[in-house]
């Protein structure tokens, strides 16, 4: 029977998102790939115990994820839960998402009401769950008033299925519409999910860590190493055949020549710091608390625990800043 590690919670620093009472630890685990149906139960429930066990109690999903089999890494998650984690519950913050396609038809995709209320308690059925502690709208619907979106997510809240709401992806403008309306109606929202890392600063650039700031939430940064570019595996070349996310298009235009040269200068700074790339990547995106955690994806229980040594460090000097916007650039 898994028993928890007693020091689980002397491992990892948490923060609080915005001013809310939603605290997470600054490294959380996503299930986004290569947790569905398709791959070995008992390897994944390895990582997530592992995670667990290391001070790490957010979970991230969506019910789009899964590979080809929407919906299984909700299933996955689920049977740890189920079994192994159920004893812990009141430790757990799971989050999961709604918004990207689920089921065939009009109402397995976006966010209209009919799709996030039905949503919610499929989500739940998958997670054995009575209620997640995170919902998040995945994408902004344009298809669909904000409003009716707002107004199902409070609605969610309100039946007690959810005890805090996030969106995700959605750019500066349609966040500050959407925590206005969220304040209209009293909804605890708390976050907004986006995409951030050394190469991928938009939501610098685009002024949402300020607008966040400023409305006293919390952003949660997916793909902090940039599909992998930032994790010390390409310091001597990165193959034809590597894959950028969308939202990451732009860290190739200068050609992957350009990218390499970028890594090898972070990872000189990195070695400075007696860390690997990996490990400042993370810590580099800790450094401002508008940052409540960063998400971080992986399969391994070896590389979790690598990922996991950059709390040990995440104070930057000055200089150290000045030197990596300047590669940036």
């Amino acid at each position: 029977m898994y028993q928890a590690a007693s020091d689980r919670y002397e491992q990892v620093p948490v923060r609080h998102a915005g001013n809310s009472g939603l605290m997470l630890p600054v490294i959380s685990l996503g299930l986004w790939q290569h947790f569905g149906s398709s791959d070995p139960l008992a390897d994944r429930r390895d990582v997530i115990l592992s995670a667990f066990d290391h001070g790490i109690f957010h979970f991230d999903v969506a019910n789009h994820y899964g590979g080809t089999d929407f919906g299984s890494s909700e299933s996955l998650l689920g049977e740890v839960l189920n079994k192994e984690l159920k004893a812990y519950r009141d430790e757990l913050v799971i989050s999961t998402k709604v918004g990207f396609e689920i089921h065939p038809g009009p109402y397995g995709n976006g966010t209209s009401r009919k799709a996030i209320l039905q949503g919610i308690d499929d989500s739940l059925q998958r997670l054995n769950l009575d209620y997640v502690d995170l919902y998040y709208a995945h994408r902004f619907d344009d298809t669909v008033a904000l409003e009716e979106t707002v107004q199902a997510l409070d609605t969610v809240v309100r039946q007690g299925k959810a005890l805090y709401i996030g969106i995700s992806n959605f750019d500066t403008p349609q966040t500050q519409d959407a925590i206005k309306l969220f304040k209209q109606l009293g909804t605890p929202f708390v976050v907004n999910q986006s995409s951030y890392n050394m190469f991928n600063r938009d939501v610098e650039t685009t002024g949402l860590l300020d607008a966040l700031k400023a409305d006293n939430a919390g952003l949660v940064a997916y793909g902090p190493l940039s599909e992998g570019l930032l994790s010390g595996r390409y310091l001597n070349g990165i193959p034809d055949s590597f894959k950028i996310h969308p939202t990451n298009d732009s860290t190739l235009a200068q050609g992957p020549d350009a990218v390499v040269k970028q890594l090898n200068q972070l990872n000189d700074i990195a070695k400075s710091r007696q860390q690997t790339l990996a490990q400042m990547a993370l810590a580099w995106l800790l450094r401002d608390p508008v940052v409540t955690s960063v998400i971080i994806g992986t399969t391994s229980v070896d590389h979790l625990a690598d990922n996991l040594e950059a709390v040990k460090h995440l104070d930057f000097t000055s200089d150290e800043l000045a030197a990596i916007d300047a590669i940036l650039k």
